[in-house]
């Protein structure tokens, strides 16, 4: 009976094993939960679909991996479509997936939640690391597709509120290889060196489903987003969509439209707000000038006019003047009348007397020659010396000044304009000589009658 069964070579029995599952199998679709996932450096990537009781080795090819809106992962629950086919290398089958897909939208909300409290506990989504968003910024980097309508919109939308420099990196914002893609834009533009560096960046896309939207979900993705050196708007979706990368940002826009209003003022308003600025600067210099003036007017008028301020003082200095010119003419009339009075004393005869009574004893004495000599140059030079101190004192030096001395008929002093008036005959002595006025000009004093001698000077 054996000698019946037919002989295959195992190539040959592989075949036909191989054809056989893929005619009963043509197509089909498995529900399952998502094993061991590896992606491989050629772009596949090799899955296992398992349920409670069996294991179904699955894998897809590198274009149909990256056509995915939503990256299998581990854990996650889909439904795989795909032909059963076999591994002859290994001898097992294999369903070959065309399409993978979350099975609904439990599995991936299921799939969120867990993602997002174990990014949470990690401090991720802490309002305290958020940063403010620059309010004037001079170069904005969007992240975004650069042939979507997206950046149209952001462009537009800047254009209309305050034109700004724009640079956009052009990325996937949907599929397996989006995260990638949106990971380098992020750290790409933080890596520019100062001068190149944006301000802030805008991690943008319009709407979609979950699974559309999955990309923005993706760990990676959301740990760059924290981890940004720039500030980081982001704009995903529509209104009602939430992402991680959201939690992640320092800013959420609803719209990438929004983002735009966020990342800039409104070029009128701000400048209508300086204007205003400019105006109530103005008004308040204004006022405090003028609040200056009135001080300084009230200020002058508490003080009065300088000539007011100075008068008091000119006041004084007069009647210190006066009483000054007083006592100088009190100094010298008390001066002229001491030198009058001690002038009949410094006569020539009374000086040579003392030296005449010297050479007398001398005489008498007949004291040798040298020694007498001596003797009577110290004298004289002693009379010298007694008459250059009559020279310093003798009114004569005042009269040098422009003053005269003033004598009546008697040679006795007038000092007053009464005492003047009652003389008949007044002597005006000056530095140059006399000169008589009145009556009695020509007569002798009755002292230069008795004394019979002449003026001493």
């Amino acid at each position: 009976m054996s000698e019946n069964v037919p002989e295959f070579s195992v190539s040959e029995l592989s075949g036909q094993v191989k054809k056989t599952l893929e005619d009963s199998f043509g197509y089909v679709r498995v529900r399952g939960e998502l094993g061991r996932v590896t992606r491989a450096g050629s772009g596949h990537v090799y899955l296992d679909l398992k349920d409670e009781r069996a294991v179904l080795s699955s894998v897809m090819w590198k274009g149909t991996a990256q056509r995915q809106a939503v990256k299998p992962e581990q854990g996650m629950e889909v439904i795989a479509q795909g032909r059963l086919s076999t591994f002859p290398g290994q001898s097992r089958y294999q369903l070959i997936i065309d399409q993978l897909s979350p099975a609904g939208a439990g599995a991936l909300m299921a799939l969120y939640e867990e993602r997002k409290k174990k990014l949470a506990a990690e401090g991720l989504f802490d309002p305290d690391r958020k940063r403010s968003i620059p309010s004037l910024p001079r170069r904005i980097g969007v992240v975004t597709s650069p042939s979507g309508a997206v950046i149209r919109d952001i462009l537009h939308r800047l254009r209309d509120r305050f034109p700004s420099h724009v640079m956009v990196w052009p990325t996937l914002v949907q599929g397996e290889s989006a995260p990638r893609g949106i990971v380098r834009g992020i750290k790409g533009f933080a890596n520019l060196t100062e001068e190149m560096r944006p301000d802030v960046i805008i991690v943008a896309r319009g709407g979609g489903s979950l699974e559309d939207l999955w990309c923005f979900n993706d760990e990676d993705v959301v740990r760059a987003a924290a981890a940004s050196l720039i500030p980081l708007i982001s704009a995903v979706g529509h209104e009602t969509d939430t992402t991680l990368i959201d939690f992640a940002s320092d800013l959420r826009a609803p719209t990438p439209t929004a983002a735009a209003e966020l990342a800039v003022p409104v070029r009128s308003e701000l400048l209508a707000r300086v204007a205003q600025a400019e105006a109530r600067l103005s008004r308040g210099v204004s006022s405090l000038v003028e609040n200056a003036r009135l001080s300084l007017g009230s200020a002058i008028r508490g003080l009065g006019t300088p000539d007011n301020l100075t008068r008091t003082a000119e006041q004084r200095l007069d009647r210190a003047e006066t009483r000054l010119s007083a006592l100088a003419d009190r100094l010298t009339s008390s001066r002229e009348l001491a030198l009058s009075r001690a002038a009949p004393r410094f006569v020539p005869s009374l000086l040579l007397r003392p030296v005449e009574k010297m050479e007398a004893k001398l005489a008498q004495a007949k004291l040798p020659g040298g020694l007498l000599m001596a003797r009577l140059d110290a004298r004289a030079d002693k009379v010298a010396q007694a008459g250059r101190l009559l020279g310093s004192v003798s009114y004569r030096g005042v009269l040098e000044r422009g003053f005269a001395l003033v004598t009546d008929c008697d040679g006795k002093l007038v000092k007053s304009k009464a005492s003047a008036a009652k003389a008949s005959a007044l002597t005006l002595t000056f530095a140059d000589g006399e000169h008589r006025v009145g009556a009695a000009s020509m007569k002798k004093t009755p002292k230069q009658q008795k004394e019979g001698q002449g003026d001493l000077f």
